[in-house]
């Protein structure tokens, strides 16, 4: 059952979601598990069909907007800013843990994408998370900087600071908020940019899984926000709590998970899903049924009573 729930994240309210179990199990609390979205993304994508299929097992899962996103409140719109993002998972963790049905000891989270990357944070500083799971699991600032091959030119996100700072001016001045796209405009101008471009335009920009609240441009000041912030900084805060990170074995993000990986000193497990891409992950049944088995197995085994 789906229901439409809302909560406050630095004073900011965030709609959410809330996805819990066909069956009742009355005076048993159940585990929960916080779902975070992709960059760009909405709670009724990727976030939201892990949520469901995951409740289907027996957990109460929560897919929200982040702030600034979505259904959720924050203004500018379309801003990325990952130390709110982390905070919005927090906020997620607090709501949860006062409903009814929920025990509070026996919450998790899950991050798709760059989520992948806030949730690790998250859960590195807040110790109300027992146990943390990744899909896809990217770092934004390592994305920004380095690309999502790690082999990106410096100049790059050179140039991207500079035009955020000069965004800044020109709002400081009284322009509108300045924002850039973040796909191709045309089919043929993703294939140009490479396989990891065009899956993620044919998945946020055709019938595949477009939304028309999921973010197309980002604002520029999301920019320095995201090239300064390191989700992966504090990751190893995590242990002795466990790790689950799932790869796919074509992702070409794939490096920054076996980083994470590295990182951490604690119980852990890197799985990984052969044959798929990054975003295959998302919603492609063939890859998503394995990866919630892998997530089911383990928040089972961890958030167990």
């Amino acid at each position: 059952m789906r229901t439409d729930v809302t909560f406050l994240s630095a004073g900011l309210k965030l709609a959410g979601h809330l996805y819990t179990p066909d069956w009742e199990t009355p005076g048993v609390p159940r585990p929960a598990i916080v779902v975070g979205h992709p960059g760009t993304g909405v709670k009724e994508q990727a976030s939201g069909l892990y949520a469901r299929r995951l409740a289907e097992r027996g957990f109460v899962t929560l897919a929200f907007d982040a702030a600034h996103q979505g259904e959720s409140e924050g203004e500018p719109r379309a801003l990325e800013d990952p130390g709110q993002r982390v905070e919005d998972l927090k906020a997620a963790v607090s709501f949860l843990g006062t409903l009814d049905g929920v025990d509070p000891g026996r919450i998790g989270a899950l991050g798709i994408c760059a989520s992948g990357g806030y949730a690790l944070a998250a859960t590195a500083t807040d110790p109300r998370i027992r146990a943390v799971g990744a899909v896809s699991a990217v770092d934004m600032s390592r994305q920004f900087r380095l690309g999502a091959d790690g082999a990106q030119d410096p100049a790059v996100v050179a140039g991207m600071l500079a035009a955020a700072s000069a965004a800044r001016t020109a709002e400081a001045g009284g322009a509108d908020v300045q924002r850039f796209p973040v796909f191709p405009a045309t089919e043929e101008e993703a294939r140009a940019g490479g396989p990891h471009v065009y899956e993620g335009w044919e998945y946020y920009r055709t019938p595949r899984a477009q939304h028309p609240r999921s973010a197309k441009a980002l604002t520029w000041t999301s920019v320095d926000r995201i090239a300064a912030f390191d989700t992966f900084a504090s990751v190893a805060l995590i242990a002795p709590r466990p790790l689950l990170l799932i790869v796919g074995r074509a992702a070409v993000t794939s490096w920054m998970s076996v980083e994470a990986f590295q990182k951490v000193y604690g119980p852990k497990e890197l799985a990984w899903i052969e044959g798929a891409s990054h975003v295959d992950l998302y919603d492609k049944d063939a890859y998503v049924t394995p990866a919630v088995e892998k997530l089911d197995g383990f928040f089972a085994a961890h958030l167990a009573a």
